[in-house]
């Protein structure tokens, strides 16, 4: 007897629907074809003893089992409970004709309980397109297959509860979750806040303008002036994401297993620190089987590299692209997939090997061989993909010792949301630009027109600083940003000036 059970494989961010055919036939053995992986290869183990576990067994009958279409590398041992409700239907030890109504995915313990997978959330969106009635699950990603909206998902604990429900013998509950009141309870108080910073009242003012225009910014500074600090607080400014982009960077968290269990649907906007150890391939992405790296994982949210001179130099050269494109390409001789990259790039750095720079006291001097050695490590064309450079100061003793307390984020946050819904209106008729760190040459053209006495004084200022066309391109996006923070219709002097003065890698004296 055939049967036919519907599962799903993950490929990039999307899924496609695997079918799942069993037959039973006179003979014995257990053949599985279909380009199966290694772990979907060794579940006939896992089945025989999970169904010897809730009082059924694997059937004395030559089994083959070919997971469609066949051309297709699967991989992950999600394909178990699909295969088991295949086996004891082909069997006759159920006989359901509503197997072909449900997505089913699931790994098996050899105890019947089911074990979460990967993907559930773009597995639900793909199943709710092909109009299947449900999708059945473990319960461990039952809230966050239960986002998508007209698709009953049921969250499993076991096996036997899977089986009895196709027997008629017992109603699974489905998982029901409010996807727009789950998202605005989710956007609680941040965890850190600009209100515990003491001083550094003009790095608060680039973190601002970073956070309203979208803008990759680095903070150069000795060890202790509170760079990462202030990094770990930007995300508390930045604004709210919108249920959109909440729902994608869900679904790429989803399809490297790193959703929460409780919430389903990610309302904050993420915030990754990958240590300097980190290799090319956990940065961007790939591996036999691609999975998504640390520069999507930060998609819609931060990703924060902390002392950027001890990261490898390739490791570093290899989000030169991804920062341009805001995507990701990952190929391989059969397949390529994409992944999403759109983050705000932060970084700090000590400005000397020893962390201090042209200062006669400090503890730990630098050779000019040493410093030029330990700058190089940061290549120009990156550095030009990076907005906004700054320099930390120590903050001094009478700043740390001050009652006062400082401006708390959520205030600075109302200024860079208006910021951002000024520019979201300005770019309405753009699909690929949301914020002006976006902005191509075209739209630099469009938007950011100059008087005369603003060219004069930034083409003085490209002179000087013998700055590239990339570099002049970024200085009109922050001049723009902060046009827009002003609630200004034009870029004046003035943000040429503020924005001149974020580029202090460009400097005499820095990089050689």
């Amino acid at each position: 007897m055939l049967t036919k059970v519907y599962g799903s494989a993950v490929f990039g961010v999307e899924a496609q629907t695997i079918t799942v055919e069993v037959n039973a036939a006179t003979g014995i053995g257990y053949h599985l074809v279909g380009l199966p992986d290694k772990a979907i290869s060794e579940s006939s183990f896992r089945i025989t003893a999970a169904l010897s576990n809730v009082g059924y067994k694997m059937p004395g009958k030559k089994m083959i089992i070919n997971l469609s279409p066949a051309d297709l590398r699967k991989e992950g041992s999600a394909y178990d409970l699909p295969i088991a409700l295949g086996i004891l239907n082909s069997s006759k030890q159920i006989d359901s004709d509503q197997l072909g109504n449900y997505i089913i995915m699931g790994e098996v313990s050899l105890d019947g309980q089911l074990q979460p997978i990967k993907g559930a959330l773009p597995i639900a969106i793909k199943a709710r397109q092909e109009g299947f009635k449900g999708f059945i699950l473990p319960k461990q990603n039952a809230a966050e297959a239960a986002i998508v909206d007209n698709l009953d998902v049921y969250g499993v604990d076991n096996i036997l509860d899977v089986i009895q429900f196709f027997k008629g013998e017992k109603e699974l509950e489905p998982t029901i979750i409010d996807t727009r009141e789950t998202f605005y309870q989710a956007l609680e108080h941040p965890e850190f806040d600009f209100a515990d910073v003491k001083g550094q009242e003009s790095i608060k003012r680039c973190m601002e303008i970073a956070a309203a225009g979208g803008h990759n910014i680095i903070l150069i500074g000795p060890p202790g002036a509170g760079k990462t600090m202030l990094a770990k607080r930007l995300p508390s400014i930045l604004p709210p994401m919108t249920l959109h982009e909440a729902l994608e960077t869900t679904k790429i968290h989803s399809v490297a297993g790193r959703t929460s269990n409780q919430n389903g649907l990610m309302a904050q906007r993420p915030f990754r620190s990958p240590h300097h150890t980190i290799s090319n391939v956990a940065l961007v992405g790939g591996g036999s089987y691609p999975q998504p790296g640390e520069i999507s994982l930060s998609h819609n949210g931060i990703l924060f590299l902390d002392e950027l001179p001890e990261f490898k130099r390739e490791v570093l050269e290899v989000m030169r692209q991804p920062l341009e494109d805001r995507e990701v390409t990952i190929s391989r001789a059969k397949f390529t997939v994409t992944y999403p990259s759109s983050f705000m790039l932060v970084a700090s750095m000590n400005p000397s090997p020893g962390g201090y720079f042209n200062d006669p006291n400090a503890p730990v001097q630098s050779s000019p061989a040493e410093m030029q050695r330990y700058l190089s490590k940061i290549s120009g064309p990156l550095l030009d993909r990076i907005d906004i450079h700054i320099e930390v100061t120590p903050v001094p003793f009478e700043k740390l010792t001050e009652e006062r307390q400082a401006e708390k984020s959520a205030e600075i946050r109302k200024r860079v949301t208006a910021a951002r819904d000024i520019q979201t209106e300005r770019f309405r008729e753009s699909e690929k630009t949301h914020y002006n760190a976006q902005m191509n040459t075209k739209e630099i053209r469009q938007h950011c027109v100059l008087d005369e006495a603003s060219k004069e004084l930034l083409k003085n200022a490209m002179e000087r600083l013998n700055l590239s066309a990339r570099a002049y391109d970024r200085i009109l996006k922050v001049s723009r940003t902060i046009a827009d923070l002003e609630g200004s219709k034009s870029i004046n002097g003035t943000h040429i000036a503020e924005a001149i003065q974020y580029r202090s890698l460009d400097r005499d004296g820095w990089l050689g």
